[in-house]
C-alpha cells in the first residue's frame, strides 16, 4: 500500500495530512483521505505527486 504525506508547496515544512491513501479532485477542491478514513478538503491545485517517495505538494489558495 502506498501512502503519502501532503504538503503545502508554498510552505514546504507545513504538513497538511499524513498517511494519505486517496486524493479526490473536483474543480479546485481537493479531498484528502487518510488510512483511517478521516478526510480533509482544501482549496487549491496539485503541484507535484511523487508516488514512489510518498510526497504530494499542493498549491493552496489563500
Amino acid at each position: 500500500m502506498c501512502l503519502a504525506t501532503v504538503y503545502a508547496k508554498n510552505e514546504p515544512d507545513s504538513i497538511i495530512l499524513e498517511y494519505v491513501s486517496r486524493i479526490d479532485v473536483e474543480g479546485n477542491l481537493i479531498t484528502l483521505t487518510d488510512v483511517m478514513g478521516d478526510t480533509k478538503t482544501i482549496e487549491g491545485t496539485i503541484a507535484m505527486a511523487d508516488l514512489t517517495g510518498g510526497k504530494v505538494q499542493i498549491n493552496c489558495q489563500d
